[in-house]
């Protein structure tokens, strides 16, 4: 059976972005971003979810990529996109209105 893990770093929408895998017929698990399951060769990907939190402050939730990347697909939603950029040296800064940003 195909898996997908999804990583949960406390966002709200956790829960629908798995029932949307689970819709699509495949089997998806909710763990805590600090619990990553042994990737067996079952396991299909893995999703970094959102956060109420930013890559920025002091108290952001870490993990190292480098126990997942390269090894399953590894898409990120919102905080985990973020940490993905700033993981591998990007830069996440503020958004800024259009009209301010000149």
């Amino acid at each position: 059976m195909q898996k997908i893990f999804i990583l949960d770093f406390g966002s709200q929408y956790t829960q629908i972005i798995a029932r949307r895998v689970r819709e699509m017929n495949v089997f998806c698990e909710i763990v805590p971003f600090n619990k990553l399951p042994e990737l067996t060769p079952d396991i299909r990907g893995v999703i970094l979810s959102g956060s109420p939190f930013s890559v920025r402050w002091p108290n952001a939730l870490r993990l190292d990529l480098n126990l997942v990347a390269g090894k399953v697909p590894l898409p990120g939603i919102c905080y985990g996109a973020q940490l993905m950029a700033d993981f591998y040296g990007g830069e996440v800064g503020h958004r800024r209105n259009a009209s301010t940003a000149r």
